[in-house]
């Protein structure tokens, strides 16, 4: 049969997706077998995997190669971004800025308000770090002590939890997946955010009230337990980092050049060496010590453990993890794209897609799925990124509105699936199954599908100026790049 189809111009549609189903099955049995999340090694397999099937094609493993490389090219600026962001969590750190903004979360923190001050809080510092993972890990973890000692069930605190700091990851220019979901469509990060503002602050609104209204149930309980892990927070950042405004001026310049629109690399470069200015001055930290920081990130020292995992964070080395995992995963898109599989895709979803409420369903709907099978973030943002990028074009619409769709049903509904990496970090860290704390992790599921509704209805879902005709004319210089790889 491999002989019949070597020779055929069409292929049956199971040939053409065999190298990602196996692929994904590696990854299952990485994931749920071996217990081990790291998607990387089976990404190499899954390559492999689809060299050999170029193969049974009679086409040439150089031609895939080319094309690899060419889709990997996407990222070049986005791990340029992450390499900076990493610089900046570890010198915002040894300025003071986190713990400043610590302070003035934990601050707000009352019995009456644990469920909404938890939300934002966990949000703040997402924001400020980019790292969801890195804030469940660390003040979520804290905010699951305290909430059992406030009485609050623990379903309603990881929610909360999530809620914040998935948050942040979809918002934060800091965050990596809010780099890589424009880069992957075709727009620009500053176009990206902006477009995701619409259903963003509606969907935390709603979030906030029902945190509230909830909250007050279980503010008569355990208040002096909570008031004083509250306030041992307090003096261990109060007793080891000096506290004040003049640590916050690196995030409000990096914010006031975002919204100028200002180039990212040249607002981060600028963060960095305005925190690492203030941590010399203001903070005492020797001059000699900065390269390594920004290198290898900061080392905290408190003698709390909770403090200390929170704040020993970033450098160029901690974003190796995702700059590999980005990268991978985009190699293998490259290679699929190459083999075929995404032609194949394509022309099933084109009979599906009529309609702009049909577009949008279906970018989400590719997101998901390759969520749920895959189980993984970057990939279910890559991959469903390339394949529908061109329909976007051809339909006429913003690719912000695509990269809005990879974020919301890539980075948030992540923690939703318990087999997903997201899902299985947040149950590792915290001791609870996606299962349970699903429904209570309200924006994660309501920004999504708010963006479904004005899809349906026609809201914030804008044309692209330049029209169809451009866009497409755009689209065919970018696929003439590439037809050659094809072809080879």
């Amino acid at each position: 049969m491999f002989s019949q189809c070597k020779n055929r111009e069409s292929y049956p549609f199971w040939f053409e997706m065999a190298p990602l189903l196996l692929t994904v099955a590696l990854l299952m049995v990485q994931f749920f077998v071996f217990k081990d999340y790291t998607p990387h090694v089976p990404l190499v397999i899954g390559i492999c995997i689809t060299g050999m099937f170029m193969a049974l094609k009679g086409r040439k493993w150089a031609g895939m190669e080319q094309h690899m490389y060419r889709v990997m090219k996407v990222a070049l600026p986005t791990t340029v971004i992450i390499l900076c962001v990493g610089m900046m969590i570890a010198a915002s750190i040894a300025a003071g800025t986190v713990q400043t903004v610590l302070v003035y979360g934990l601050s707000i923190l009352k019995p009456t308000v644990f469920l909404p001050a938890t939300c934002i809080l966990t949000t703040v510092v997402s924001l400020a770090t980019g790292t969801s993972w890195g804030t469940v890990g660390t003040v979520g973890l804290a905010m699951v002590g305290i909430g059992e000692a406030l009485g609050v069930p623990m379903h309603w605190t990881v929610g909360a939890i999530c809620s914040g700091a998935f948050f942040g990851d979809k918002m934060s220019p800091l965050s990596d997946t809010t780099n890589l979901s424009p880069a992957v469509a075709g727009t620009d990060i500053w176009a990206h955010i902006k477009a995701m503002l619409p259903n963003t602050i509606p969907a935390y609104a709603i979030t906030i009230v029902v945190y509230t209204l909830v909250s007050l149930n279980y503010g008569s309980e355990g208040g002096a337990e909570t008031l004083a892990t509250r306030d041992h927070f307090l003096a261990v950042l109060h007793a080891h980092y000096k506290i004040g405004w003049l640590t916050l001026i690196p995030a409000v310049v990096v914010i006031y050049m975002g919204f100028r629109k200002y180039s990212v690399m040249g607002t981060l470069c600028t963060g960095v060496f305005l925190a690492a200015l203030i941590a010399i001055v203001y903070q005492g930290v020797k001059v000699s010590a900065v390269s390594d920081i920004l290198m290898n990130g900061f080392k905290a020292a408190t003698g709390d453990t909770y403090m200390d995992k929170l704040l020993s964070k970033g450098g160029i080395m901690s974003m190796t993890w995702v700059i590999m995992m980005m990268m991978l995963s985009l190699a293998f898109v490259g290679c699929l794209e190459a083999y075929g599989t995404f032609r194949a895709i394509l022309a099933k979803l084109n009979a599906l897609i009529k309609s702009r409420f049909s577009l949008v369903a279906t970018a989400a709907s590719a997101v998901l799925i390759v969520g749920l099978v895959a189980g993984e973030v970057y990939t279910s943002i890559v991959l469903p990124g390339r394949l529908m990028k061109g329909k976007f074009a051809e339909m006429g619409y913003d690719r912000a509105i695509l990269s809005r769709t990879l974020e919301d049903w890539g980075t948030l509904v992540s923690p939703l699936i318990p087999w997903n990496n997201g899902g299985a970090f947040v149950a590792g860290a915290l001791g609870m199954t996606a299962f349970v704390y699903a429904p209570f992790a309200l924006f994660c599921w309501l920004s999504p599908l708010i963006g479904l509704i004005y899809a349906a209805f026609g809201w914030f879902t804008p044309l692209d100026p330049r029209g169809p005709q451009t866009l497409a004319d755009e689209n065919m210089e970018e696929i003439a790049d590439e037809v050659d790889d094809y072809m080879v």
